[in-house]
Formats: C-alpha cells, structure tokens, sequence
C-alpha cells in the first residue's frame, strides 16, 4: 500500500487534527453554547428543544455519502467543506438571536449539513491515508481533536460571547474554521483504483450506501458494534438524572461531565491510541472494554448507596478515560472493516449504527430504569458491557468478518 508514504506523518496528523477539530468546533456550540444563548435572549424550551432535530444530517448522512466518495476529489470536497463553513460562521456573525427563528434554525441545519459532509470525507480520506498501524494514532486524534472542538465551541465561544457579544464571537468562530484549512493545502491525495468508468453511476450511486450495508461481513460487524456499545450506552444514558437524583448541583454537574469529563477524554484518547498501537486490536479491545465496564462498577456502588460524591468523582474521571479507550479500539477496528474503495460509505454506516445503538441503548435505559431503578439497571448494563467486549474477542478469533480484519486482529 503506497499511499501512506505520499505525505508525511507530522503532515497526515495535523491534516486529520484539523479536520476533526473543525467538526467539533460547530457542534460543541450548536449544542453546549447556543441553548444557553437562546434561553438568556428568551426564548422558549421548546424552541431550544428544536435544535436537537437540526443535527439530523449527521443520523442520515450514509445517503449521500457514495456520491462524495466516488465523485470529485477529496482534497476539492474539504476546501469545499471548510471554506464553506467558515462562510457559514461569518453570515451568523451578522444575525441576531431576535432573529426569526426560521432564517436562524436554516442556518444551524446548513452548518450540521456542511460538518456531517466534511466527516464523511475526512474519515474516508484517513482509512486510505493511513496504514494498518497507524490507525489506531488516527482515532485517538479523531476522539481527541473533535472533543478539543467541543470544548473550543461550548466554552471558549462562549465565553467570548460573555465579554463580547455575538458578532466577536462568531467572527472568531470562523477564525478556527480557517485556521483548520490550512493542513488541507499541501494534501497529497491518493489516487483511487477504481476507474471513471466503472464508478457508480445514476441510481446504482443513490443507493451505494445499500450494497455497502449488504457487502460481505457488513452486517455481522453492525452486530459487533451493538453488542460492544449496547451496555454502555444504557448506562450512560442514565448518568445526567442519576446525579441529579443524587442531590448533585446543576453546576457540579456541568463541570463534572463538561469539564472534568472531557478533559479526562483528552487522556483517555492518547491512551487508547497507544494501547492498539503497541498492543494491537484485540488485547486492546479486551482491555480497554473489560476496564470499561470496571469504571462502571463505581456508579453500581453510588447507585446501591455505597459511596458518595466522591465516589462519583473518581467514577467520572475513570469512566472519561477508560470510556475513550473503549471508543478509540471500536473506531479503529471500523476503519480496519472499511474497504478503502469505499472507505467514507463504509465507515460513515458503521458510524451510523453507532449512533443507532446510542439511541437504543438510552431508550433501554429509560424503560429499565423505570421498571428496576438506577441501582439494578446499572449491573445489567455493566453485565452487558462485560458479555459483548468478551463476545466480540471470541467471535472475531474464530469469525473475522473480511480480510483487512482478519489481518489486522491479531
């Protein structure tokens, strides 16, 4: 595989640093920063509430993905994405939260559109750029890089908006985007095998994410994820009213899960990086999801009355590490499963099912969590978690599901 060697790694680690903090520069103020805009300017929680349903590019975003895959250039489609985006941020620095809700909500959906786009590139472009072992360095920038956009656009822009208002705010804004076009430039980029020729084309392109999701493997893997996410998912959909529940403040839960939580990522994705880089996929999946689901014990205890607050401190920054190693090992493993042909269709539906594991495991949580209260919904969960990391390890010793898995497991 040649590719690799056409840039550099200082130059491939800053173009993917870049691109997934741009991601999450956008989405770490549409959903941390501009709620709490919304609500000081007046208006109401069901409008607030709105603004959940503007992020659904990022749920449906398979559809178009084998247009950009096979159409265009990458490196054409991110200067396409980036200088839009910065364009975007520019035209809100001019609008005002008094505006009508319709020309403000158009506004926050074209950014979800144009960051949901630009993800499908960028991952399609690192599973092409990169080598088999090297991958586990680009998901821990991707965990990374796109949690520092979170923290960048929840808190830095907000607190620019305290001292400055609206306009500085978004100005800056787009000053982040632009900085994040400049690894873009000096893009070498692979060339694909395919010919023009033998590209879809017409209607076989319109439903290319469907003859993706029914390639060999395919679906077995969407099985893999859900039996490795479905536990923790459940749990932590349950987190923010547990600690209220709890007697925990407003307050120390946002700084608890937006300061401290986050921060901890930041480790827990270095650390993931390097356990699949030094240790390979599966002991790093084995441990990183069998530690996981250790860190979830801490909230079994608090929720079976054996610990307080401080307990819950510990379980939040062990839970913020250990979580991100967890999630770092499963990205890595869905590059591995993404051919590099159709490398943003593929890994853009295997990030699709992790979203649709996330929603159905919160929607479990809620049901259990009725039925059984905290303490009991929390050890199955925690029992989940334990019995899919281990199913996944046996299936994929015995049933990798295509050849780049089978040669990148072990």
């Amino acid at each position: 595989m040649s590719e690799p060697q056409e840039n550099s790694q200082a130059q491939r680690i800053a173009l993917l640093t870049g691109l997934y903090t741009a991601q999450g520069i956008p989405f770490g103020f549409f959903t941390l920063a501009l709620p709490v805009l919304m609500r000081d300017a007046g208006w109401s929680l069901t409008s607030i509430g709105f603004l959940q349903f503007l992020a659904l590019p990022w749920g449906i975003k398979f559809l178009w993905a084998p247009a950009l895959d096979h159409h265009g250039s990458r490196r054409g489609w991110l200067m396409f994405f980036q200088c839009a985006a910065c364009l975007m941020a520019l035209i809100l620095s001019q609008l005002d939260l008094k505006a009508g809700s319709l020309i403000l909500f158009g506004a926050v959906f074209l950014f979800n559109l144009l960051a949901a786009s630009q993800d499908i590139v960028t991952d399609g472009l690192a599973v092409r750029l990169l080598g088999a072992k090297e991958r586990g360095l680009a998901n821990a920038i991707q965990v990374g890089a796109y949690r520092l956009g979170m923290i960048l656009g929840g808190g830095l822009l907000l607190w620019i908006f305290s001292h400055e208002g609206w306009q500085v705010m978004f100005l800056c804004m787009a000053g982040l985007l632009g900085l994040t076009i400049l690894p873009v430039l000096p893009l070498k980029e692979p060339p694909r095998h395919t010919a023009p020729s033998n590209r879809p084309q017409g209607m076989a392109l319109v439903i290319g994410w469907l003859h993706r999701a029914l390639a060999p493997g395919m679906l077995t893997f969407f099985g893999l994820i859900l039996c490795f996410r479905f536990g923790d998912q459940i749990l932590n959909s349950l987190l923010p009213p547990f600690l209220l529940d709890h007697g925990v403040s407003k307050s120390t839960i946002a700084l608890m899960k937006g300061g401290v939580g986050s921060a901890t990522s930041l480790l827990g994705a270095s650390i993931g990086g390097w356990l699949v880089y030094q240790l390979g996929r599966r002991k790093a999946m084995l441990l990183a999801g069998l530690s996981q689901a250790a860190g979830f014990g801490l909230y079994v205890a608090v929720a079976f009355q054996m610990g307080g607050v401080e307990l819950l401190w510990a379980a939040t920054v062990l839970e913020g590490i250990v979580g991100t190693m967890a999630t770092v090992a499963l990205f890595t493993l869905m590059m591995d499963a993404s051919d590099p042909e159709h490398a943003g269709t593929d890994y853009t539906l295997l990030a699709s099912v992790v979203v649709a594991v996330s929603s159905l495991g919160s929607l479990a949580g809620g049901v259990l969590g009725d039925k059984l209260g905290y303490g009991t919904t929390f050890l199955i969960a925690t029992c989940l978690a334990v019995a899919g990391t281990l199913f996944v390890v046996w299936w994929l010793d015995r049933h990798p599901t295509n050849e780049r898995i089978a040669e990148a497991w072990r």
